[in-house]
């Protein structure tokens, strides 16, 4: 599964004590204060990638700009990719070309994505921060409870986080993690995360797993929503699918078409189901191109089942073509700017 991947758009449990958690939100909440971003077409919502690929990511000035305008025009939220380290030779498979490599270079600036987000909070008043996908298995779920659930309450409410397991081994090994227990160790960061964002005042949360365990924690700040930041899956495979519905506040498929696409939303919802959560409840977001969207590619999306809509930029370094783009799709799509 990918994670700071800008091209992903043309489109189990064992044993252990485990808990599966109920809709946190009902659908398509939007937390006060926050933009919906939506236009005429079933009140999607649309998203914009981070433009890592132009190497400015890590630039203030040119990503304060760029966030200000992606405010301005009128669009739900910005979203920022993760990979802690890129291994140079890496073996592992890159899912989401053909090639089986990505195209970012190994020295491109890929900023930590909650430091980011803290940067473009501080930056703007009600753009929606995310992340796409953040890779739970190189974070500590204790620390990463905390990291979120302040950038949360200090932006207001204006966080949602897309997480995923990952692809590249050499990335996930490099931050301490075995790789073949990954999707068992995101099921219970998940958790970990729900426990320690719920009110388990005065006698604290407690959690019992196969790789993390307490007594008593207390995690304060708690996020702004009484369910906790809105987590999504993000994936490609089958166990993302499932993870989504048993566990997640929606799914963002990567690189599915069609009848592939058709088939991890059917298996996302069985497994809500099954789970005795409301499938209904659960948003999907898909990809597209800043520069390709419009009103009929949109009602496709829709009709396919998608909620949000996250869009790729162009890759062009000059900030000035970057805005006149995003202007140019949020008229396209009849944005109203500024909300």
């Amino acid at each position: 599964m990918g994670s700071s991947d800008h091209k992903l758009f043309p489109s189990c449990l064992n044993n252990r004590k485990t808990t599966v958690w109920p809709n946190a939100r009902p659908h398509r909440e939007t937390p006060a204060g926050a933009p919906r971003g939506t236009d005429s077409v079933a009140g999607m919502r649309y998203a914009v990638m981070v433009p890592t690929e132009t190497g400015r990511a890590a630039d203030p000035e040119w990503m304060a700009e760029y966030a200000r305008h992606v405010e301005a025009c009128g669009f739900e939220s910005i979203v920022a990719v993760e990979h802690a380290v890129v291994v140079t030779d890496y073996a592992s498979r890159y899912p989401y070309d053909r090639s089986g490599r990505m195209e970012l270079a190994d020295t491109c600036p890929i900023p930590d994505p909650l430091e980011l987000l803290t940067f473009l909070a501080a930056s703007t008043t009600t753009l929606g921060l995310a992340t796409g996908v953040l890779v739970l298995p190189n974070h500590h779920p204790v620390v990463l409870a905390k990291r979120l659930a302040t950038l949360d309450r200090l932006s207001g409410g204006r966080l949602r986080v897309a997480a995923g397991v990952g692809w590249m081994r050499e990335e996930v090994e490099a931050c301490g993690t075995d790789f073949s227990t990954r999707g068992r160790r995101t099921d219970e960061s998940i958790d970990v995360l729900r426990a320690l964002w719920a009110d388990s005042a005065p006698a604290g949360a407690d959690f019992d797993g196969e790789f993390f365990s307490f007594t008593g924690a207390m995690s304060y700040p708690k996020p702004v929503r009484a369910g906790g930041v809105p987590l999504h899956i993000g994936g490609h495979s089958a166990a993302a699918a499932r993870r989504a519905g048993r566990r997640g506040d929606g799914f963002q498929p990567l690189g599915l078409r069609g009848e592939d696409l058709a088939g991890a939303l059917t298996t996302m919802r069985t497994a809500a189901r099954e789970a005795g959560r409301d499938p209904g409840a659960l948003e999907v977001t898909l990809g597209h191109a800043v520069t390709l969207i419009d009103q009929g590619r949109a009602e496709k999306l829709a009709a396919a089942g998608a909620d949000r809509i996250v869009l790729a930029g162009s890759g062009a370094r000059d900030l000035d073509r970057q805005k006149d783009e995003l202007s140019a799709c949020a008229a396209r799509l009849g944005l109203k700017a500024g909300l």
